[in-house]
Formats: structure tokens, sequence, C-alpha cells
């Protein structure tokens, strides 16, 4: 039995590591594209010549790809590829199912993307805040997720660690939520099989609180519990340092967990939602700050003592800098729930850069580290063709974002105060063709700081394929990266 035991531990575990390279492909090339669109939606809010007279390329169609885009091709596939990294390593165990699962995962993801754009480019969606697909997409994801949850779930169950890391509740929270969220909100009837057109099952403000249930636990689960995932193994693995507090990290979860699924209704103020269900949502949204807070300072405090590797890992300095606008955006947003300042913020473009903070700040940076994490490893190579670049990106990367969400703030914040505002007799100061021409200068700010966004994720794609090819630039005023691991 112990020479047994002896030789299983000697035989190197093969990790499926195609599939996650194929997922880190798909991932830069879908993020170029949503952000490229991003950029050109920007622009047509500045110069509504650009909506170009055709039905398919106006704001109205473009912005929904856009936003599904980001979110589900760019964010949903760094999911992939970083669960479906971390699974095996901290499982010490390959996937489950072996490659023909892992591919379809793969294939399957990318037609659902490619079937989703199709429909926000000719209308076919089921009409909602976040623009829906129609319900054979929704059917078709269902399947694909619930072999993403057989294949993570398959590989825990079968793991030669006993010990379950924390970076696994995050990912399986994600998942499991997301299915059940993406499940109730996309119900509907379809007109016949046959028939692309489908009718939704929960009327009027049923509905309204389904969709904003989904919309706000979207974010709470998507882009939250799986990028705290990301967080919690890469930040440790970049900064070759253990969690600051892995006591923490379980009080995160489980207060984050139970708290988040609650705050949806603090969307819908002063709407036909119920004022007990409105005030329900903006409770727990300030209940939020906690476990928030708390998940940011582990991330943060996880570099204690170890400070001075911001000044030579700009990878690094990546993950970092999407922990502090993780912070940030979970302090912003409770305080956006509070009816008072709702009143103010709700409808303008405050709103837009709060979520943008949070989107391009806490997920595409924190995403964007862990690609530069990974490549090297899983391309065999020594390092990043160029840490420099990685600091050029980040730079320019970081002044996009501050010039988008400064000027959505100011804005946001003009547009709130110009729509209540009134005269004498009590008859609105201003009309509302007047606070659209006041955005014009604020609206330019935002679309230059995506156009640097845009330029600093094309510099990532470059040194990334120099990467894979194996060349690397002489650079002696920056370190090497951590010494390569396989675990």
């Amino acid at each position: 039995m112990a020479s047994a035991a002896h030789s299983l531990d000697a035989e190197p575990i093969r990790y499926d590591e195609d599939i996650v390279r194929a997922f880190v492909i798909a991932a830069m090339f879908w993020g170029v594209a949503a952000f490229a669109v991003g950029l050109f939606i920007a622009l047509q809010l500045a110069f509504p010549v650009l909506n170009l007279g055709l039905e398919w390329t106006t704001f109205g169609r473009l912005r929904p790809l856009h936003t599904s885009a980001a979110i589900f091709a760019f964010g949903g596939n760094v999911l992939f590829a970083t669960s479906l990294y971390v699974v095996q390593r901290t499982c010490r165990a390959p996937l489950f199912g072996g490659p023909p699962a892992a591919q379809f995962l793969f294939w399957g993801y990318q037609f659902f993307i490619v079937l989703a754009a199709i429909g926000y480019l000719t209308g076919v969606t089921q009409g909602k805040e976040y623009a829906e697909p129609e319900w054979y997409a929704d059917l078709w994801l269902t399947i694909v997720w619930v072999v993403y949850l057989v294949v993570y779930g398959g590989t825990l169950l079968r793991r030669e660690e006993p010990h379950i890391y924390v970076v696994n509740w995050f990912f399986l929270a994600f998942i499991l939520t997301v299915a059940v969220l993406h499940v109730v909100n996309g119900l509907a009837m379809p007109v016949s099989p046959f028939s692309a057109k489908s009718y939704p099952i929960w009327p009027g403000v049923q509905g309204a609180l389904v969709q904003w249930w989904y919309g706000h636990n979207a974010v709470g689960f998507f882009l939250t519990a799986g990028f705290l995932g990301i967080m919690y193994y890469f930040v440790p693995k970049q900064a070759e340092r253990p969690i600051y507090s892995y006591r923490l990290s379980i009080i995160h979860f489980w207060a984050l967990i139970f708290l988040y699924i609650w705050a949806g209704p603090h969307h819908l103020h002063y709407t036909a939602l119920p004022d007990w269900a409105q005030t329900l949502g903006m409770t727990f949204s300030v209940m939020l700050w906690m476990p928030s807070w708390g998940g940011m300072i582990n991330g943060l405090m996880t570099l204690s003592g170890a400070w001075d590797k911001l000044r030579t890992d700009p990878v690094l300095r990546f993950l970092i800098a999407s922990v502090g606008f993780y912070g940030m955006a979970t302090f912003e947003g409770p305080v956006m729930s509070i009816k008072a300042v709702n009143g103010l913020s709700h409808y303008t473009d405050w709103t837009i850069g709060h979520v943008h903070s949070g989107a391009l700040g806490w997920v595409a940076f924190v995403s964007f580290g862990a690609i530069y994490f990974l490549v090297p490893r899983l391309w065999g190579r020594a390092q990043l063709y160029s840490l420099k670049l990685v600091s050029v990106h980040f730079w320019i990367s970081t002044l996009g974002i501050v010039l988008y969400i400064s000027s959505m703030w100011v804005s946001g914040i003009l547009q709130g105060l110009m729509w209540r505002a009134y005269d004498r007799l009590g008859f609105l100061q201003y009309a509302f063709i007047e606070t659209v021409e006041a955005m014009h200068p604020f609206y330019l700010i935002r679309a230059l700081g995506g156009l640097l966004f845009v330029l600093g994720a094309l510099i990532m794609v470059y040194n990334l394929w120099r990467t894979t090819r194996g060349e690397v630039r002489r650079e002696a005023a920056y370190g090497q990266l951590p010494a390569l691991a396989t675990a």
C-alpha cells in the first residue's frame, strides 16, 4: 500500500491547460471588441451623426451589445479561464469530464455570445433593462451552464486536497447563483417553437422586481463573487505571500453571499414597488459596506510588509489597484442606494460613472492582472515580453478610468440638479434638451477616457502576443516576475 501511494504521489498530475489557453485568447478578443464598441457609442452620444442612420448601428442596438460583450464575453471568458485553472491546482486534480466536456464548454459559450450579439444588432431581445437575449439563446446558455457546474463540481468532488480553499467557494457561489438568476429572470413563453419572439411571464411591478433582483445580483455574483475568487488566488500568488487573514475571507464570503441577494430593490426607488421593499433593498445595500470592505482590506493587507513590490511589479499593481477600485465602488454603491441620494443620482450619468468605476477599475483590472499572470505560465515562458509595456498599459488605463468616471460624476450631478431646478413660478427651469446640451463637454472627456482604455488593451494584446512567441525585451530597470510554480 505504501509503495502504491508513493507511486501515485510521484506521478505528475496532467492539468488541462489547453482549454484555459483558449478561454484566455477568447477573453482578449472579446475584450478589445467590447471596449471598441463602448468607445464608439460614447462618441455617438457626443456626435449623434455617428448613429449612421441605420437601425443596426444606432445607440439603442449597440449599447446592449457593448454591455453584454464587456460582461459576458470578456468577463465570462476570464471567469471560465481563471476558475478552470484555479480549481485544478487547488484540488490537485484534472478537470472532471476531461477534454470533451471542456471543449463543449468553450465552443458552447462562444456560440452563445454570437447568438446574443446577433440578437442585439437585429433587435431580437426580450426588451428588458439588460436587453435579455431571446428564449432560444437563454435556453442554450442554460445547457452550457449546467455542464460548467458539472465540470467544476465534479473536479471538487474528485480532489486530492482535503481542504476546499476559499477561492472555490467564491467560484461555486458564482456558478450556482448565476444559474438560478438566469433561469428565473429568463422565463418566457415563446410564440411558437419556430418563432424568435416570446412574452415574459412576469407582469408589471413583479417583472420589474424580478428584473432588478436579477440585474443587481448579476453584479453581485457574476461581477463580484466570481472576480473575488480571482483576487483571492492571484493576489497572493503574484505577491508571493499568503492571504492576510483566511478567517476574514470566510467571514467575507458568507456575509457577502447572504446580504447581496436582498439589495436589488434599491434600483426601484420612487416607483410602484411597495415602499417596504424599497427600504429593504436600501438597508441591505448599506449593510453590504461591511463584508465588501472586509474583502478589500484582506486583499490590500496581503501586501503587508511587501509594499515595495509595487515599484517593480506592474502586474501586481494591476491586481492591487483593482482591489482599491473594488473598495471605492462598494462604498459608492451603498451611498447611491440611500433614497435621498438616489433621488438626485438615479437615471443620471452618475450611475454610469459608478458602474464603470467597478467595471473598468475592478473587473477589468483584476482580469488584466490575472491574464498577465497566466500567459507566461500557460505558454511555458520564463516571463512576459515586456514589463515596461505592462506599466505603460497600467498608467494609460488608469488615466482613462479617471477621466471617464470623474466626467460622469460631474455630468451626473449636474443633470440631477438641472432636472430638479424650478423657477419662482414653480415651472421646470430647464428644458430637457438644455440638459442634453450641457452634457456635451463631459461626453467628449468620457470618450477620451474610453480611447485611452482601448489603447491600453491593444498594448496588452501586443505584449501577450510577443510573450507567446517566447520573446523577451531587455529592460534593466524592471525586476523579474515571480518564479513560475505549478500550483
